[in-house]
């Protein structure tokens, strides 16, 4: 009985996973946080009109769960709604850059993981209490 309820769940949701972002995580994190329960409409417009460079990968990834939803799953793209949205740390290329006295100064060039996790929006059926 469980398991089909976690299968009920599942079938709602759409992901799509961009991975070797050339972005660290703290930058991230902000735009993903800026754009989690908004319509996907929304959340496109609000990162093409953002002035952070990372935002038009978002907007990639988000244009490519859109296209799973709408292919594969038969989804309306009206009522596509961004449930999650994550990232996490991949490989950090690690340079060097010559400075004074013979020393080096490390130079850390982080990449991430982007996932980000769509639903369909169910319009629920308001109740307005007992007296109604």
């Amino acid at each position: 009985m469980a398991k089909d309820k976690k299968k009920e769940i599942d079938i709602k949701t759409v992901r799509s996973v961009n991975k070797n972002i050339r972005s660290s995580t703290r930058k991230l994190k902000p735009l993903l946080r800026s754009i989690v329960g908004k319509k996907v409409d929304i959340a496109l417009r609000d990162l093409t009109f953002s002035d952070k460079r990372i935002s038009n990968d978002i907007k990639k990834t988000i244009s490519s769960a859109i296209a799973n939803a709408e292919n594969n799953f038969q989804y309306d793209i009206d009522k596509l709604i961004i449930k999650e949205a994550y990232c996490g740390k991949q490989i950090v290329m690690k340079r060097f850059r010559a400075r004074a006295k013979g020393r080096a100064a490390s130079i850390m060039k982080p990449y991430s993981n982007l996932t980000i996790i769509l639903t369909e929006k169910i319009k629920k059926m308001e109740s307005h209490g007992s007296k109604s």
